[in-house]
């Protein structure tokens, strides 16, 4: 008890010295209703205005500044600040630039976030590329070296990509196309080892392309003549001026027969000695060019009078790397070339197109929607060719122009009511890298629709229209692109079978057709067929063909192809004709077209053309006969002792790639019987 009374005695004694010790006394205040005006010396407004608030004049005691007093005016106050300075990081010198787009790329490249998604990842790169192409474009090609080196896509990649290879050009075209859209996706589809999907062909907006719909009914058909011209046509000539006999023609890599190359399997002692008149593996020589100009009107009975005309559709430049082809090479070829067509073939003009390899870059043909220099960086070319054909007198002057302003394509309106339309299907080309730009729009180079107009002239005027370009624009689909050839095929349409008579292509090497059908193919019927493209067998032997050509016999009224013979050289005989002068190689008939497809189509006299209808009638032939494919895939290969035979589940996707006139429909067909190399 004592111990508590003392204990609360000690508490009460501890609070009453805590409140002796507080220093605020709790109370209240009223502020005075009058501004205290003495706080500041001056002020902007009256300081005792009840109506807003004080504005005083502040001067700043280090700056010396009297803030002014739109600074807090209530009135006024800013949208944006105009005076103070925003800091930017300095501009990055290139190398700055190169750096950390490389940075970024192994970035990009070692991130999880992207496993599983190589697209993505892809295209993410693409991206830092595109900045780079536009902010330091002379580090464009460094860097595309360095992607392809740290990413294994290529064993010669300076070769390939730098400066000096096609890395001018790509830098051009990812500064230019949409790296995240369509044509990146595209691009990394087919230059990328397939990182992304394709993205398909565009759906196609036809509503004001036409200036006139389809004549309905049809314009009546013209009458033939009965009276048959000879009509030329050659293709992928590819002479090699640099071709050395005896050199190495079984090389590890392409093109063989150049003292340059060699068999990494036999570097010091040739394999197989190049022949004087080529080998399966290499490009023409001369020897082989001339003795090929020698053999055709010797063997055409058009010695004295020539070919009523001729047509080449394309590639006159051998198979070289970029690294290894200039502006002047690529015009010493087009010069002795089109001089030994003129000299050697008669007095018929020539109509040609442009190859791929007839350019330099090789494959690369830039469109006029670029704009300024880039728009012109090929003009070279077609100035050069479009002269030439001037000279040897086979294109009048409007064409020449023509030529001059679409990429070497024109038309010739000849006085017997044909005309000739002659493209540059680089533009279309899907190893051409500028197509990779805007590529949602078929007609970026306005190539079709310049052909467009041209038919409807044709058709305005009741003249009928031969097509010329060099890559073809169906078969397997794994040359040309699908937005272009998809809108190409609806032209066709539009202006077959009255205005078109025939369409010619080569590129391939390779003897093939393809045919294009109405209303896009829905129904694929004799009825429906309505134009066909004949692909030219090469002059060149590579890769493991033979050489060939062939002449048309053609309706002089209709302009519609009424027999076709194809000829051919055995390239696995040319060893023996070395080292002796007495005979050169010998090219020997290989087939007359309507005898070998046309036997069981009893519909058809011998008087009817060799047109679409009549090659739809051949695949169902093949359908029920397919031995009547092997024979097809035989000559596809030239009779080359190196094609492979053709059966099986080959019968069906070659009736298939026959049928296939764009590159969607194409792609459709069972893959790998495109090619018989």
């Amino acid at each position: 008890m004592h111990w508590a009374v003392q204990a609360s005695l000690a508490a009460a004694l501890q609070s009453t010295q805590l409140a002796a010790a507080s220093l605020i006394v709790p109370q209240n205040f009223t502020v005075p209703g009058v501004f205290p005006t003495s706080v500041f010396s001056e002020y902007y407004n009256s300081p005792t205005a009840t109506s807003a608030q004080v504005q005083p004049v502040i001067s700043d005691p280090v700056t010396h500044k009297v803030y002014p007093f739109s600074l807090t005016n209530p009135d006024t106050i800013p949208l944006e600040n105009k005076v103070d300075p925003h800091i930017l990081p300095p501009v990055a010198s290139s190398s700055k630039i190169y750096n950390n787009a490389l940075q970024q790329i192994g970035s990009i490249h070692n991130n999880p976030a992207f496993s599983g998604n190589n697209c993505a990842r892809c295209v993410a790169i693409l991206e830092v590329l595109k900045f780079v192409a536009l902010a330091a474009p002379e580090r464009g090609p460094d860097l595309f070296v360095d992607i392809c080196n740290t990413l294994k896509l290529s064993s010669t990649c300076e070769a390939t990509f730098g400066l000096l290879g096609i890395g001018s050009v790509i830098t051009q075209v990812v500064a230019n196309f949409d790296a995240g859209g369509f044509d990146g996706q595209a691009f990394c589809f087919h230059f990328l080892g397939g990182l992304c999907p394709s993205p398909g062909t565009t759906p196609l907006d036809l509503n004001n392309w036409f200036k006139k719909p389809k004549p309905n009914p049809p314009p009546k058909a013209k009458k033939r003549s009965g009276k048959r011209l000879k009509v030329l046509h050659m293709s992928d000539f590819h002479i090699d001026p640099r071709y050395a006999t005896s050199s190495e023609a079984n090389c590890t890599g392409s093109p063989c027969c150049r003292k340059n190359v060699f068999n990494t399997a036999s570097p010091n002692i040739t394999l197989l000695p190049a022949p004087r008149y080529g080998a399966f593996h290499c490009d023409t020589p001369m020897a082989l060019g001339m003795a090929a100009l020698q053999a055709i009107p010797a063997l055409t009975g058009t010695q004295d009078n020539g070919f009523a005309w001729t047509i080449y559709t394309g590639d006159l430049v051998s198979h070289d790397p970029d690294k290894q082809l200039s502006r002047d090479y690529v015009k010493y070829v087009e010069t002795i070339l089109y001089d030994l067509f003129k000299r050697m073939l008669g007095t018929g003009p020539v109509y040609a197109a442009l190859g791929n390899h007839d350019s330099y870059n090789q494959a690369q043909d830039a469109p006029a929607s670029l704009g300024g220099a880039l728009a012109q960086q090929f003009s070279w070319n077609y100035d050069h060719v479009a002269d030439l054909w001037k000279h040897e007198k086979w294109l009048p002057a409007a064409a020449v122009q023509l030529a001059k302003r679409h990429y070497a394509g024109y038309m010739v309106k000849r006085m017997d009511g044909l005309r000739v339309i002659a493209l540059n299907t680089d533009m279309w080309y899907r190893s051409n890298y500028f197509n990779y730009i805007n590529m949602t729009n078929p007609d970026v180079s306005g190539m079709l629709r310049f052909l467009t107009d041209e038919l409807q002239s044709a058709e305005d005027a009741g003249d009928r229209v031969w097509i010329i370009g060099h890559v073809l624009s169906g078969w397997d689909g794994t040359n040309p692109l699908e937005n272009p050839t998809n809108l190409f095929y609806q032209i066709v349409d539009r202006y077959s079978p009255h205005v078109i008579a025939n369409i010619f292509f080569g590129h391939t090497h390779e003897d093939q057709m393809s045919i294009f059908y109405a209303n896009n193919a829905t129904v694929m019927s004799a009825e429906t067929a309505q134009a066909l493209a004949w692909i030219g067998p090469s002059v060149t032997p590579i890769t493991n063909l033979n050489s060939g050509f062939r002449v048309y016999e053609v309706d002089s009224a209709t302009f519609e192809i009424m027999e076709a013979h194809t000829w051919k050289s055995d390239v696995s005989s040319f060893p023996d004709l070395d080292d002796q002068t007495a005979f050169g190689p010998v090219y020997t008939y290989e087939y007359n077209t309507r005898q070998t497809y046309g036997k069981t189509i009893t519909s058809w006299t011998p008087n009817d053309p060799l047109n679409a209808t009549w090659w739809h009638l051949v695949t169902e032939a093949m359908e029920a006969d397919p031995s009547l494919v092997m024979t097809f895939n035989t000559f596809q290969g030239k009779s080359s002792v190196q094609t492979k035979p053709c059966t099986d589940e080959c019968v069906a996707a070659k009736i298939c790639l026959i049928r296939s006139g764009s590159a969607t429909f194409g792609l459709s067909c069972p893959p790998g019987f495109g090619s018989v190399q």
